[in-house]
């Protein structure tokens, strides 16, 4: 098993080699483009659950490997996402970071995914969040995914990988200073425990800065430990726990589009300008996730592996929302409210996989079955709170013991659950190279919600169960040339009823894609060409016979689009990465007004080049040289298409240098330095005229690490 990637430092001390024929260094390339294989026997593909490589694999996925996400010097999920087609980060926008969104193609997916089992989301504000320092690996999975996961919106789902145990020794600390007043230390270490069956990983994060917006703070203390025993060379149990404390996370409230990019009397607005209270905004998150997995190998066919995961989570929050600008444009009417949240629940995943031969043909057959239980008690109070002057704002108006919230009417105190269970068959046969994968899931799926909420006491009990299924193929020619074709199925469960009485089926997609994989002898390019069609179903909508509130599933969803990945590695020490995707996203039917109109949050065109480049011989050796461009179209403003977000491009930079190349004394250090939105340009997310956020504005970031 190849030693994980030292960092800034073996990357760049394995410059020289960049500069010797693809034959010599080929398995110690820093730009190699073939993804690296650090992980033990307890990993599984994303896309499959299988060993089976996304290049072989009939469905579009993108992994970011250690190498790719050490070179973009990336420090959040979000930023890792920047540069994967069909993929929009940050959908409110770069002030609000406390919760990973995205969307992919053209459908929102906040339900993420840890080492191969879901992050637990109570639909409120409590969505943890793991920290990148603690992943060693992101696969992005485009379409449905339903076949293997269940539960799930179709465009597709994100899948964190952890980083594992190694027996090789590998040691870090580095220390970053930057913009809003940034100071940060984390550690990381991993090796064999003496001469023990044991081996083990341990990431540690202390980080602290200013938000964007003004009077915010961001504050994390995060600590990852895994422990693997290798109980014989058949068995292996990892042990794993994951802690975050996010005693402060920054603001997620709005900001009006009058006074961003739209026309406002009074002038633009400040990127850092805040539409809240210094004395009610406070947002703190504290999360724990412990599991286990085992993984035992009966023969050279058949083997077991279990994912278990334990999650324990609180959230608290005080923060305020718009109710629109007056008729002064200055002027915003506010309310002020809270959310007290825990969750707790338990997800286990059971896989049984073995190869079957029959004549020609070889079956790696799955059969799994997997299970999710949730409970979060959820708190929210509702109050009024004085308005603000957006141009002159004073943010101590608020005084949290004067808040009436009894006065509204709107308090909520109820429990919500959510259990799922599921069983699930795949086939992925083999013939030459002929690749065949078909699946098959069933899915049991329960919620309930009792207690107070808004006012009014509830008891809901939704019961849904889903068969989806999946079939694909694709052809490896000699040349490296790999069409391939797919249909795959989701569903999504949905809570409510319509005016008689009848409860809401499941929400349901199906996705025909249809591409092209290239990989080119040597590992010198890699391209991935697909287009799709997604048709959404069963999607909630007013019923025209019935009162404004009332619902039927009525409505339909289509995207449709094409995208494009490729990489390649003109000379030895040059890499280049380029993304393209247009997708075209409309609601094909409805009962109001919104027939043919886009959805938020869905940028018709999204496109990005990254470049690296690592100078193996003269004056600047040991020096990494990475900088990339990324384009976001304009989206609609708002359900009615009423007008439209500006598009925005943007530019991102990353330096390193190996200090060992100075002095011998200095071997194992290394200095880096990383610019996000290097020309400052505002951009910005909207879900409405009256809801949007700003972009990220520019940040800086030095560091300096050192590894033995």
């Amino acid at each position: 098993m190849p030693t994980r990637t030292g960092f800034r430092p073996a990357l760049l001390a394995l410059a020289a080699a960049a500069a010797l024929p693809p034959a010599t260094h080929a398995q110690d390339d820093p730009l190699e483009l073939k993804a690296l294989e650090v992980y033990g026997d307890t990993y599984r593909h994303t896309a499959t659950k299988t060993a089976l490589a996304p290049a072989e694999t009939p469905q579009s996925i993108t992994v970011l490997d250690p190498v790719a996400l050490e070179l973009r010097g990336v420090d959040s999920v979000a930023g890792a996402l920047r540069y994967v087609p069909g993929v929009t980060t940050e959908l409110r926008g770069g002030t609000a970071t406390r919760m990973d969104m995205f969307n992919i193609r053209g459908f929102d997916n906040f339900q993420n995914y840890y080492d191969g089992l879901q992050l637990l989301y109570n639909d409120w504000n409590l969505q943890p969040q793991i920290d990148l320092k603690a992943v060693e690996q992101v696969e992005v999975f485009r379409g449905p995914t339903s076949t293997l996961y269940g539960a799930m919106p179709p465009g597709g789902m994100v899948n964190l990988i952890g980083k594992q145990p190694r027996t090789e020794r590998f040691n870090q600390i580095e220390v970053a200073t930057g913009s809003h007043d940034l100071r940060e230390a984390s550690l990381e270490s991993t090796g064999r425990i003496g001469e023990s069956d044991f081996s083990y990983s341990l990431v540690g994060l202390v980080r602290e800065k200013d938000g964007q917006a003004r009077t915010s703070r961001e504050e994390r203390r995060m600590i990852a430990p895994s422990i693997n025993w290798q109980v014989s060379d058949d068995t292996l149990v990892n042990f794993n726990l994951y802690y975050q404390d996010d005693p402060e996370l920054g603001i997620y409230n709005t900001l009006p589009a009058a006074g961003l990019f739209r026309p406002n009397p009074n002038g633009r607005l400040p990127v850092d300008a805040f539409a809240g209270d210094r004395n009610w905004d406070h947002y703190e998150r504290e999360v724990t996730l412990v599991g286990y997995k085992i993984n035992h190998r009966f023969n050279n066919d058949w083997t077991f592996l279990q994912n278990f995961r334990y999650t324990d989570a609180t959230a608290y929050q005080e923060n305020t929302y718009g109710l629109g600008l007056a008729g002064d444009f200055r002027t915003l009417a506010r309310r002020a409210y809270l959310t007290d949240e825990s969750t707790e629940g338990v997800t286990v995943d059971n896989q049984l996989t073995g190869l079957v031969r029959t004549g020609g043909l070889e079956h790696h057959l799955l059969v799994g079955i997997d299970y999710l239980y949730m409970r979060s008690d959820i708190r929210y109070e509702d109050a009024a709170a004085p308005s603000i002057d957006l141009f002159a704002p004073d943010h101590d108006q608020i005084d949290p013991g004067t808040l009436d919230f009894a006065a509204s009417g709107l308090s909520s105190d109820f429990k919500l659950t959510k259990k799922q269970l599921g069983f699930y068959l795949q086939d992925q046969i083999r013939l030459q190279d002929l690749v065949l994968i078909a699946g098959l899931r069933y899915d049991d799926y329960e919620m309930t919600e009792r207690g107070l909420q808004y006012g009014g006491n509830v008891s809901r009990k939704l019961k849904q169960h889903k068969l989806t299924s999946r079939i694909g193929t694709l052809y490896r020619f000699a040349s490296g040339i790999s069409p391939f074709i797919s249909y795959a199925e989701s569903y999504e469960p949905l809570s409510g009823s319509d005016r008689f009485g009848n409860a809401f089926k499941p929400s349901t997609g199906k996705q025909w894609e249809a591409g092209v994989k290239y990989d080119a002898s040597g590992n010198r390019a890699s391209l991935a060409l697909a287009v799709f069609r997604i048709d959404k179903e069963n999607v909630p909508t007013r019923d025209p016979s019935g009162s404004p509130y009332d619902q039927i599933q009525a409505g339909e969803v289509r995207s449709q689009g094409i995208e494009l990945e490729a990489t390649m590695r003109p000379v030895d020490n040059l890499l280049l990465a380029l993304t393209y995707t247009y997708q075209d996203v409309e609601v094909t039917k409805d009962n109001s007004s919104l027939a043919g109109k886009t959805l938020v949050w869905v940028p018709d065109h999204i496109a990005s080049l990254w470049a690296d480049y690592v100078f193996a011989d003269g004056p600047l050796a040991g020096a990494g040289l990475g900088a990339g461009v990324r384009y976001i179209g304009k989206a609609a403003l708002d359900a009615a298409n009423s007008g439209t977000v500006p598009s925005a491009t943007l530019v991102d930079l990353a330096i390193s240098y190996d200090l060992g190349e100075l002095s011998t004394q200095l071997q194992g250090a290394s200095l880096s330095l990383k610019a996000n939105n290097l020309l400052d340009e505002r951009y910005y997310s909207c879900y409405d005229a009256d809801n949007c956020w700003f972009g990220a504005e520019r940040s800086i970031e030095a560091s300096i690490a050192y590894s033995f």
